[in-house]
């Protein structure tokens, strides 16, 4: 069974979380765990930058709050979904920070691939990694290409693969509940 985390980056429940449900549909219980974490209930605190979660604790921040939790559900994923309203050209800062607090997943040593320096994996497997947005009226065809490029980046530090970005419109979940 592959297991599937769906991170929602929405700050507020809005008809953003019914397309999000909708679109999670889409996975045949049979052969998919879905969990969608809801970001906004959790307590996630900004991350520092203090390298406790390197040095101090070891694949751990330093700082007790639910971070913990989403590393925990994003490691032993097979795949994470980003998903998230794009808010001034990016995923909202809720998603954001909750992507920050992802650090420990990693190690502090460095390794050069493909002529680049990274991080070393932490962990023997890795999720793959997607995005799921839903633009608004300013977001144009350059805001997705910048997060698309970052999303590329993570999964490249995370030993991963960016399977796929979409774009959640009404359309298409239009779509999955007429099958």
């Amino acid at each position: 069974m592959m297991k599937v985390v769906i991170l929602n980056g929405n700050k507020e429940a809005a008809a953003f979380d019914e397309k999000l449900l909708i679109w999670a549909k889409q996975y045949p219980e049979n052969d998919y765990e879905v969990e969608i974490i809801q970001l906004r209930d959790l307590n996630v605190k900004y991350c520092t930058g203090c390298w406790g979660c390197w040095v101090k604790t070891p694949g751990q921040c330093v700082f007790t709050d639910d971070s913990a939790l989403v590393c925990k559900a994003m490691i032993n994923a097979d795949l994470v979904v980003f998903a998230s309203p794009v808010k001034m050209g990016f995923v909202s800062s809720l998603l954001k920070k909750s992507m920050d607090k992802m650090i420990p997943l990693v190690h502090p040593y460095i390794e050069i691939v493909n002529g680049e320096n990274h991080h070393q994996k932490r962990y023997e497997k890795y999720p793959e990694l997607a995005v799921l947005l839903e633009t608004d009226k300013n977001t144009d065809d350059e805001d997705i290409e910048i997060i698309t490029n970052i999303f590329k980046r993570l999964a490249l530090n995370f030993k991963s693969d960016l399977k796929f970005v979409k774009l959640l419109e009404t359309s298409e979940v239009a779509q999955l509940t007429q099958k």
